[in-house]
This record gives C-alpha cells, structure tokens and sequence, in this order.
C-alpha cells in the first residue's frame, strides 16, 4: 500500500503502482460513449495515464487542461485522464473546456482498473475514489515512469512525465 496524504492527513492506496520496467496491465474502462476500451486499443503508441480522483476538484480539472496543452503536439501519443467520474460528466468537461488531447475513461462499472494499477483510495474523505498519479507506458507496453502524487491535492510533474516519452 503506497501512504499519501489529502490535505495533510494520511492516508492509503490499495498498493504501489506498477514498476518502472515491468508490462503495463491491460484494463477496461468506460469512454464518453459508452464503449469499452482497455490498454491493448492503444497499443503501439506511447500513453501517458493521468489518473484522479474526479474532475469536480480544481486540481483534477486543472490537470486535464495541462494534458490536453502539453499533449497538442506530441506524436504517436495519447493521454488517457481517468476517473470514476460518469462518462456523462467526463464528457461534459471536455465539451465546456474545449479537451480534444485527452481521452477520458471511467471507472464506474468495476474495479478492475483500480486493482491493477492500486490506485484506489482505501481510507480518508476519499475513499474509493482513485488516487492522483501519472503512469507512461512505451509503444511496446513497458511502464517508463510512475508518479503516485504524495498529496492529493497537488498536481503531478507533467515536465517528468513529458520527459519519459523520449
């Protein structure tokens, strides 16, 4: 279980994600449309998973926006923001902040994405949402950067998470 904090009190994930190196899990999560997508529909790009707990917080939504702008020119790449916000909501977002680089994915059906990737929050005013982190996988499915945010309410190192995309 990895130990963070939400607005200075501690609290904890269901583990630590995945290892620099290691196969990124595949998983199935929910788009804007109902659909059903896992890793493997993005295989043979570059995907950075931003993943938060609800766009209904500054931080989250203030992530997404810095995604879609970092994203706008990145070749062979795609940023998956992930939440267990209703497709419905995730989709309203991104129509009103005008989000074209980013693809939203919702959790809402099950947990499997959570239990892969040990994101879920297991105690504190936030628990069962997903915690705030950043994992790049590599064209060929390796994880090259893992960021599990410390405090929840801060945003992760985008210039980290760009720079392992080279």
């Amino acid at each position: 279980m990895a130990t963070i904090t939400f607005k200075g009190t501690e609290v904890h994930t269901t583990g630590s994600l995945p290892e620099v190196g290691s196969k990124a899990p595949d998983f199935k999560l929910v788009a804007s449309d109902l659909s059903t997508k896992s890793l493997s529909d993005y295989q043979g790009k570059k995907v950075i998973l931003n993943i938060f707990p609800s766009l209904d917080t500054g931080t989250c939504a203030a992530s997404v926006r810095a995604f879609n702008e970092k994203a706008a020119g990145l070749d062979n790449t795609v940023v998956l923001g992930i939440s267990k916000d209703l497709p419905f909501a995730q989709g309203r977002f991104c129509e009103v902040e005008g989000i074209k680089n980013v693809a939203t994915l919702s959790e809402f059906r099950d947990s499997n994405f959570s239990d892969a990737y040990q994101v879920k929050m297991t105690d504190g005013p936030l628990e069962g949402l997903l915690s705030r982190g950043v994992v790049v996988i590599a064209e060929d499915g390796t994880v090259k950067y893992t960021e599990q945010v410390a405090e929840v309410t801060n945003e992760p190192n985008y210039d980290a998470a760009l720079a392992a995309l080279a």
